[in-house]
């Protein structure tokens, strides 16, 4: 039988006096401020179809995660579905494979792969481990070129998009999202609004010519990560930069113009509610702007984690809500600043009241240096404990990359975030957080 030495992890009899003479346990552990964050930064290649390869290689495990990333099409009110439909459904057959062989093709090695929709770009996700991406990336490139959209398989997802969609519109939460958007951004793709008749306009030869004009490689951004040697770099680059060509006619990735409504308060009665939803917030300025990280620091105080003001007021002191949140989102065209929560129906004016009280309280009176202390120490500590891996080195640069901008954004975020003071939150607030001109929704009972 083999000892093992266990003094390696609890020392030996002198290490273990001299632990007992030094700990003491009434004083807290010495913490220390992050000072700085260091990001990977990606080897970039353009293939000669136009397709921009970005690499960040990096750790132990042979696994890789690639992500094929494309830019919506230009938003087309009469069919205001397309972008969403053809992005769900790559995986559902192609001239060769049907969706239940593609799935079990990866499943064979081993592999992951999904598709995910968002306002701007849709993308399809390969999680493989390297030995095996010589099996895998021909699947990938037999559903980004040979996509067929069966009849049958559209006919269920309608059918499913619909029974989703009539049990989400009995939550007051979706409604409010939803009623929110749609006057924040009008008729383009952020504010889509679908109703369960929408989902009849999808028809099979507009999900055919959307997805020739999308998904190809100039309109493509190929970001892969993980631990990337020279052999899987090569495939990838002959499997996507070979025989993967452009369509004649370029991608039209366009959007038309937000337009909020004039209109700023909504509230949709439902008489037998037992919470009521609210969303409150208003357009706003997005990662490029100057002012966009102070004013996470702003929005975190109010209501951007557990500790925060609309928290400690409308959870723990009234017991109006389980749980109220603020968050700032960034966009192309700009971003929105939103709050949203559910609360008690009886409660809801009350609530209400609450949340304008704590917006006009950051216009009044300068944030102590003790709560903005803790909000830095979140934010920095967040913003590092985020960075676990090569994959959220990756999602990092994506937020940069797909905003037009570089690296010394996150050196000036963690400046800013770091040293911005009282005074500039409370000048901020005065000019940004305008509570009389929020759009405002209610679901429920007001």
């Amino acid at each position: 039988m083999q000892c093992i030495d266990f003094s390696r992890w609890v020392g030996n009899d002198t290490e273990k006096k001299t632990m007992n003479s030094t700990l003491d346990r009434k004083t807290a552990p010495q913490s220390r401020a992050v000072e700085h964050i260091n990001l990977f930064k990606p080897a970039k290649t353009e293939l000669g179809n136009g397709c921009n390869l970005f690499v960040l290689n990096s750790g132990d495990q042979e696994l890789v995660r690639i992500e094929w990333i494309f830019n919506n099409l230009r938003f087309e009110q009469a069919k205001p579905l397309l972008n969403n439909a053809v992005n769900t459904m790559l995986t559902d057959g192609t001239e060769t494979l049907t969706a239940a062989e593609i799935a079990d093709k990866i499943d064979f090695y081993g592999a992951f792969l999904s598709v995910d929709y968002g306002f701007e770009q849709s993308q399809v996700t390969l999680y493989s481990l390297t030995k095996h991406l010589d099996k895998t990336l021909p699947v990938v490139k037999d559903i980004l070129t040979n996509s067929i959209f069966p009849q049958k398989e559209l006919n269920t997802y309608i059918r499913n998009q619909q029974q989703k969609l009539q049990v989400n519109l009995k939550k007051n939460d979706i409604v409010a999202r939803r009623t929110f958007n749609k006057a924040l951004y009008g008729d383009t793709i952020y504010g889509l609004n679908a109703e369960v008749e929408t989902y009849n306009t999808v028809k099979r030869e507009d999900l055919l010519t959307h997805y020739k004009q999308m998904y190809q490689p100039s309109n493509c951004t190929l970001i892969i990560a993980g631990k990337v040697d020279p052999s899987a770099v090569k495939l990838l680059t002959d499997v996507f930069g070979n025989n993967w060509e452009n369509q004649s006619t370029p991608a039209d990735t366009s959007q038309p113009a937000l337009k909020p409504a004039i209109e700023k308060f909504y509230f949709l009665e439902r008489p037998e509610a037992l919470q009521s939803a609210i969303r409150i917030g208003t357009p706003f300025i997005n990662r490029q702007h100057p002012d966009f990280p102070a004013v996470q620091v702003l929005n975190t105080v109010l209501g951007g984690y557990f500790g925060s003001r609309l928290m400690n007021n409308i959870r723990e002191d009234k017991g109006y809500t389980y749980g109220i949140g603020a968050g700032v989102v960034s966009y192309r065209q700009g971003g929105a600043l939103f709050i949203a929560t559910e609360v008690g129906a009886e409660v809801c004016k009350a609530a209400v009241g609450e949340i304008e009280k704590e917006i006009n309280r950051l216009k009044t009176e300068l944030i102590p240096e003790d709560e903005l202390n803790l909000v830095r120490n979140y934010m920095m500590g967040s913003l590092l404990g985020s960075l676990e891996n090569v994959f959220s080195h990756a999602d990092k640069f994506k937020n940069l990359y797909f905003s037009g901008m570089g690296y010394e954004y996150y050196d000036r975020y963690t400046e800013i975030v770091k040293n911005v003071t009282a005074v500039e939150l409370l000048k901020l607030a005065k000019e940004y957080l305008d509570f009389d001109g929020f759009y405002k929704v209610i679901v429920g009972k007001y």
